[in-house]
């Protein structure tokens, strides 16, 4: 599944996973480690579907060192921060059996008003840094009001960026991943597609071989409650983007009692199987696209056509041509726009409808002026591609968790060939491309350990679920849906595009989560905002 991290200044297009690396799946995961125990397996719902089930209250003796661990604060590269490292279990099934070293960062409360406590953030991915999140933006950039009574804390997830990253590939291998034909013609390109997917995995378990095993959301949703402990807060107060909110709310289906202020922002079904996600997702970038390609008409510069149907025609034309015959792009590494590399540049700008003039502007560069710099600079920010040729370990990250936390869509070349029907449908522009995407955890090294399941969380406090009607990688029906599972679960809808609402320019919705994180009012029930 295209799974990407919430747009902020300080991240890239993104997130979650891009065509190849990351279009696996979002959600679930029902276990802590390489096997289930029965503190996390699933108990049967009142449907007869699966539900997370709550850990005992009682910390375990054998976790004690971790929940009374003391961290050693120290000044960041980013001024008005402080770092630190915390160690958890790299397994809890086995806490004795060696940790996971976990990247830390906070900028305190200064005030005007009292301190409420810590507010943890995650921006969402999987792969994404909260410690880069909270250092490029919501350190600096949420409400001041908010900055001023919390401490803005974040720590990286295990395998991700600053926490014992998970690497696969070199910067030069990560380049020919990324460009192999998503589209397959033959029975050749279908072997070369699956040849990529298998050296990715490769990669990723030559390098990785432990802490691929234990870097599933349960797991990360566990070292978060110990670093809860070691904040020195009672409940957890957190707000989580995208692929965020499967972590903040498999938190709050572990540990419900401690549920504090829960903001759970452009939200995921965890009790969807891997194929019913990626084709409700592919519907949705197919929906954010129509809203782009509605704008597009309305403008001077757009060049694939006066009405929304030829918007969409000339763009599937513009890929077909791309997959016969690249175009240069000026790139100091001579890569050109192939099919894939321009399918990811335009799929990045749905995250967020203030990229749609430069999409308009790329678009027209490769449409009138066989120029593909501008869509390959998408593609490279979706990807974290540096200018040095490196990429950060995003994509990376985005599979192992992934690809651990659910089985696999699609099991071989022939059940896509199957689904395709079902892609098309869902989205005539990229429905082929992200069914062979979904193909990516079939030769993952590591047996996955999740699976679909309902999340309830009972006797949770009251928590905060935001949904955007139009939002392409997190559709508003998911939102529905977790809201319907969390038994206190109150709905937020924004009326609107992109992908999360919080903080991207809505009044109405930035003041009802500001008095839900300030004075603990929850949104009223079936609250409903529009844009502005």
């Amino acid at each position: 599944m295209h799974t990407r991290c919430t747009n902020r200044p300080n991240r890239s297009l993104r997130a979650g996973g891009a065509l190849l690396a990351a279009v696996a799946l979002l959600v679930s995961a029902c276990s802590s480690g390489g096997s289930r125990t029965a503190a996390t397996a699933a108990a049967t719902a009142a449907d007869g579907g699966p539900a997370l089930g709550a850990l005992p209250r009682a910390t375990p003796a054998a976790l004690t060192s971790y929940y009374e661990q003391k961290l050693s604060w120290h000044g960041c590269e980013v001024p008005g921060f402080q770092c630190a490292t915390m160690r958890a279990p790299l397994d809890y099934a086995k806490p004795g059996e060696g940790d996971v070293e976990l990247a830390v960062s906070r900028k305190k409360a200064a005030g005007p008003g009292e301190r409420i406590g810590s507010l943890l953030v995650n921006p969402g991915g999987p792969g994404g840094s909260a410690v880069g999140y909270v250092q490029g933006y919501a350190g600096v950039g949420y409400p001041a009001k908010v900055r001023a009574r919390y401490d803005m804390v974040a720590v990286d997830p295990r395998g991700v960026a600053g926490s014992e990253p998970v690497e696969c590939l070199t910067g030069r291998q990560m380049d020919t991943y990324t460009q192999t034909d998503l589209t397959p013609d033959d029975t050749g390109e279908t072997a070369a597609l699956v040849a990529a997917y298998k050296r990715f995995a490769e990669g990723c378990g030559q390098r990785a071989p432990k802490l691929l095993r234990h870097v599933s959301t349960v797991e990360a949703a566990r070292d978060m409650d110990i670093l809860r402990a070691v904040l020195g807060d009672e409940k957890l107060t957190y707000v989580g983007a995208s692929y965020g909110t499967f972590l903040g709310a498999t938190y709050a289906g572990l540990f419900p009692e401690r549920v504090g202020r829960l903001v759970l922002d452009g939200a995921l079904d965890p009790s969807l199987p891997a194929d019913r996600l990626n084709q409700e997702q592919t519907a949705g970038f197919e929906t954010a696209f129509q809203a782009f390609a509605e704008d597009c008409v309305r403008r001077k510069d757009c060049a694939l056509g006066s009405t929304p149907a030829r918007v969409g025609d000339n763009l599937r034309a513009l890929f077909e041509r791309l997959d016969a015959r690249p175009l240069p792009t000026g790139d100091a590494d001579g890569r050109r726009l192939s099919e894939s590399l321009a399918t990811t540049g335009v799929i990045s700008a749905m995250y967020d409808e203030g990229v749609w003039p430069q999409l308009r502007q790329a678009l027209t560069a490769a449409v009138r002026d066989g120029e593909g710099a501008g869509l390959i600079a998408l593609s490279d920010r979706y990807f974290e591609r540096g200018p040095d040729g490196n990429y950060s370990n995003l994509m990376y990250a985005n599979a192992a968790v992934n690809c651990l936390d659910l089985p696999p869509a699609y099991n071989s070349p022939e059940e896509v060939e199957r689904a395709l029907p079902e892609f098309r449908k869902a989205s005539p522009v990229f429905g082929r491309a992200l069914a062979w995407a979904s193909l990516n955890c079939a030769y993952w090294p590591v047996r996955a350990t999740g699976e679909p399941h309902r999340i309830e969380a009972e006797g949770a406090a009251p928590i905060a679920v935001v949904g955007t009607t139009r939002d392409p990688a997190t559709p508003y029906r998911w939102a529905e849906a977790l809201a319907s599972q969390l038994s206190s679960a109150r709905l937020l809808t924004y009326d609107g595009d992109g992908h999360t609402a919080y903080g991207r320019g809505s009044t109405c919705v930035d003041s009802t989560i500001n008095a839900y994180l300030l004075r603990g009012t929850p949104p009223p029930q079936g609250k409903r905002c529009s844009t502005p």
